[in-house]
């Protein structure tokens, strides 16, 4: 999670959690200057967008977005 992350979001403060310790149930933390003159929505969206398929597959089965505007 955190490597293709750094991959979209190149020199951004990024941080993930596996909440159960199952790698399916994450926290993430993005604070990047991509995000600027995006909405919250917006932001949350352009994250989720780097997990499609793991979401869309189950793979990924809770996802939590925090982001931030570097």
């Amino acid at each position: 999670m955190k490597e293709r992350l750094e991959k979209h979001y190149t020199g951004a403060k990024i941080e993930v959690y596996d909440l159960t310790g199952t790698q399916d149930h994450y926290e993430v933390f993005v604070e990047s200057d991509v995000f600027a003159g995006m909405t919250r929505i917006q932001q949350h969206q352009h994250v989720m967008a780097c997990f499609g398929p793991e979401l869309k597959t189950g793979e990924v089965h809770a996802l939590s977005i925090k982001t931030k505007i570097k």
